[in-house]
């Protein structure tokens, strides 16, 4: 599986987020660690060990 994340340098640390949960920011020293720990918090936020999930996703109006 494969999720779309959104990330960026800032100084010396890497910072980003899952797109399809933009409310959960990480970072990491590195980027393979800003990785690890995005994969880390997805497991987190869809293995129901964080409470309140905001969700993205699309609604098509007619």
């Amino acid at each position: 599986m494969t999720k779309k994340i959104t990330y960026w340098k800032d100084g010396d640390v890497w910072l980003g987020y899952i797109d399809d949960y933009p409310d959960y920011m990480t970072q990491g020293d590195s980027f393979n660690e800003l990785k690890e720990n995005l994969k880390d918090i997805y497991l987190e936020l869809t293995g129901g060990q964080i409470p309140f999930v905001r969700h993205t996703g699309e609604l098509e109006i007619a």
